[in-house]
């Protein structure tokens, strides 16, 4: 099973197919951006570094393009993070094949490397070698003191896809600071933004972090909150009344919205129905339960949605 994922890392016949939409979807991205807030507006508060974790498939394309994009707008510099994925016993089996995965992953972030130095941004490359890439891109996100970590939600296919899947979730879960998913197929938009609230002080960060970013590029905010049972109706009407105040203190333009259903299909079907180019969301509910657990509603939100999704973390 080893070899298989080793062979489609390194005979991917996508590579030069997603350099050339990558390119394409960073100028689209660009553009937009650039129309939509007359110029380069850096929409995060405090922010000098960027990750982005990359497997060099399809899949990653809307994240590193997210990154590039982020980096040239806030002028912060880039990290682009990579992980061949090995073991000991076949790396000392065949080792061939891994210094050859090794460099053609190094190639793929040479091309992100040269992308973001033609946008003027200052990038750095790590590749690594291991069996969990998550733990890589959490250490080097603590090392670099990095401010956000931006990444995809799944590798290319079967075991990979399954693999790069959990390591989303693993690095929400223990990452030092927010992350940016991009699923694939998705663009970061900032035109409107959905939060998630639920009352904990997880999501009282996700709704300070989503009132800033909306005030700094003059979004409209959409302040949302689910409900399952009628029991539960005052407090979720709470939570967004709360919200809503933050908002208007910061003057930003503002809708509060209940849906009644499982949280995760109420945001993904309230950020569709507004179209919302962002949700924000924070890592724990009110029960505590970390979003790498499989059935929270972070991980579920990301997972079956197609809009890019904000982690928040408690500063």
């Amino acid at each position: 099973m080893r070899e298989e994922v080793l062979e489609e890392q390194l005979f991917s016949q996508e590579d030069i197919e997603n350099l050339s939409e990558l390119r394409r979807l960073l100028n689209e991205i660009s553009r937009e951006q650039e129309a939509y807030m007359n110029g380069h507006i850096c929409p995060l508060d405090r922010i000098e570094r960027l990750l982005v974790a990359t497997d060099g498939s399809e899949a990653s394309r809307g994240a590193v393009a997210a990154a590039l994009e982020l980096a040239k707008s806030c002028t912060v510099k880039l990290i682009a993070v990579a992980e061949v994925l090995t073991n000991l016993e076949c790396e000392i089996s065949l080792p061939w094949v891994y210094e050859q995965a090794e460099k053609k992953m190094r190639q793929r972030l040479e091309a992100v490397k040269g992308m973001a130095e033609e946008a003027g941004v200052d990038c750095e490359i790590i590749v690594h070698k291991g069996e969990d890439p998550s733990e890589k891109i959490v250490d080097e996100a603590v090392r670099n003191k990095v401010d956000m970590i931006v990444m995809g939600t799944h590798g290319r296919t079967g075991i990979k896809r399954i693999i790069m899947g959990s390591v989303t979730g693993n690095v929400i879960g223990h990452a030092p600071c927010k992350v940016l998913v991009v699923p694939r197929g998705a663009r970061t938009d900032y035109r409107t933004v959905l939060v998630a609230t639920d009352g904990s002080r997880y999501s009282d960060a996700a709704v300070l972090e989503a009132v800033a970013i909306a005030k700094r590029c003059n979004s409209s905010l959409i302040i949302f909150s689910a409900v399952s049972s009628d029991a539960e109706a005052a407090t979720a009407e709470e939570c967004v009344k709360g919200a809503l105040e933050i908002a208007d203190k910061e003057g930003v333009k503002r809708e509060g919205m209940t849906l009644r259903g499982k949280a995760d299909e109420a945001i993904v079907e309230a950020a569709k129905e507004k179209d919302a180019g962002l949700i924000v969301m924070g890592s724990h509910g009110r029960t505590g339960l970390m979003s790498l657990l499989m059935g929270s509603v972070t991980e579920r939100v990301i997972s079956h949605g197609s809009t890019a999704v904000l982690v928040a973390k408690v500063r």
